[in-house]
């Protein structure tokens, strides 16, 4: 990923209005993603894309430029407006398109937005294939002829084809019926489709977040905001709420005493219970993931491997391996034999599966798996101080793996974003891993 300019581990994000973000640079992309996979489509008939985005104002905008650019590269261009990212990975698949085009920034607030790709099979773009799109970026945009240019039409059924896949996710013979559930769409993506899930499948539906007017997204709400979850949960008097960020594929859970569940929790829900129904070949996580979690894998012989933090990474590692579930501590959780990417809906599906099927509560069913105490601390880092190779912070890090032992472990890396160096330990008890901190804390980052 390092040697492109614009696509990041999570396709191009940032602010409107900035250098990548405006209706410019999104018809030069339209256009260079186009040229590419027009080059690059092997079967019959045009090429057609499809193109969903959350609820963002400047949605508008950027899709109509990419629309420009998809058309004048001769792309046919399904519009399927507001759905959750993990619906266009369904509909690129189902419909048997060459990609679908995301226009969200996700859990970012509503001044930002982001734009990123999935291949035919409901995948990330491959490497490759957005090193192409790059490389074909600064090209004038040109058009074709006419009567090769690329038609556009909407879906009108995109929510109701992706609430019924979301459906079928959830066994037949099991239903929500006597639950209530407080359901946070973020005022995002999800906002016409999460609520109707859950409640044509049995539930009593509270529905919150579920207003957006293009600049509320993520505001106070949703996956990023738990807090209001667990307050609603508890007016609505709620069995269980369920929250999702701005374009649905992250999840956080409540119980009906407030209790905020994670994602390393709700993934262990998931994994015992598929369990019971044949053997799971393996987890992963990231280097986030709670130790107390690798330890219970462990404990059931399962396999278990860190990938770098980031859903994409996760899944790479999967499929790498073989394997079928895994997940972020921050509610990205993967179920590829449900979906091929990460879906906050079918995640929370899953869980409620396992509820359903051994009619136990959250709580109970976490019962066996100790969440080990996390310490991290942020200390500043001058930019191109060489921290790996400093002696001093690597004396420390001995002495604090050799104090810990079984009992923990020590995780040290540097901020993507800020010049700063993140410290953690997680250890079984909180002082242990107070006692962790402050020896690394000790350290003089300056002094190399």
């Amino acid at each position: 990923m390092s040697n492109r300019q614009y696509f990041g581990t999570d396709g191009i994000r940032g602010r409107v209005g900035g250098p990548t973000i405006n209706a410019e640079f999104a018809l030069r992309l339209g256009y260079a993603a186009g040229r590419v996979l027009a080059r690059n489509h092997q079967g019959r008939g045009r090429p057609t894309v499809v193109i969903g985005k959350d609820t963002r104002i400047s949605g508008y905008m950027l899709e109509s430029a990419l629309e420009a650019g998809l058309s004048a590269a001769g792309i046919d261009v399904l519009l399927a407006g507001p759905v959750p990212t993990p619906a266009v990975a369904y509909l690129a698949r189902t419909l048997r398109l060459v990609a679908g085009v995301v226009i969200s920034a996700s859990h970012n607030p509503y001044h930002d937005n982001g734009i990123k790709f999935f291949s035919g099979n409901g995948m990330k773009l491959a490497d490759e294939v957005e090193a192409e799109i790059e490389a074909v970026l600064h090209e004038k945009v040109d058009c074709v002829d006419s009567e090769q240019l690329g038609r556009a039409r909407r879906i009108d059924d995109a929510a109701g084809r992706y609430i019924e896949f979301c459906k079928s996710a959830f066994p037949n013979e099991l239903a929500l019926s006597g639950l209530s559930i407080v359901v946070d769409a973020a005022h995002g993506a999800a906002y016409h489709i999460a609520p109707h899930v859950f409640r044509e499948l049995g539930a009593e539906v509270f529905a919150v977040g579920c207003q957006p007017d293009g600049f509320n997204i993520n505001e106070g709400v949703g996956a990023m905001y738990p807090e209001n979850l667990v307050k609603e949960v508890r007016a609505k008097g709620a069995d269980l709420g369920i929250a999702l960020d701005g374009d649905a594929d992250r999840l956080q859970m409540v119980d009906a005493e407030g209790r905020l569940y994670n994602g390393d929790e709700l993934l262990y829900v998931i994994v015992q219970d598929r369990m019971k129904l044949k053997p799971v070949q393996g987890v992963a996580g990231t280097l986030m993931t709670n130790f107390g979690f690798e330890r219970r894998m462990k404990e059931l012989g399962i396999p278990f491997e860190r990938a770098k933090v980031g859903d994409r990474y996760v899944l790479e590692m999967l499929l790498q391996k073989g394997w079928l579930f895994g997940g972020e501590s921050s509610g990205h959780l993967l179920c590829l034999d449900q979906h091929t990417t990460g879906d906050g809906i079918i995640a929370a599906l899953q869980v409620l599966q396992a509820m359903a099927r051994s009619g136990n509560s959250l709580s109970e069913l976490l019962a066996d798996l100790r969440m080990y105490p996390q310490k991290m601390v942020n200390v500043p880092l001058e930019p191109g101080t060489d921290w790996q190779s400093h002696a001093g912070l690597a004396q420390a890090r001995e002495e604090v793996e050799a104090m810990l032992g079984e009992r923990g472990r020590v995780l040290i890396r540097a901020s993507g974003t800020e010049p700063k160096l993140r410290l953690m330990v997680e250890a079984e008890d909180a002082a242990l891993a107070d006692a962790g901190v402050e020896r690394l804390m000790g350290v003089d980052l300056t002094n190399v």
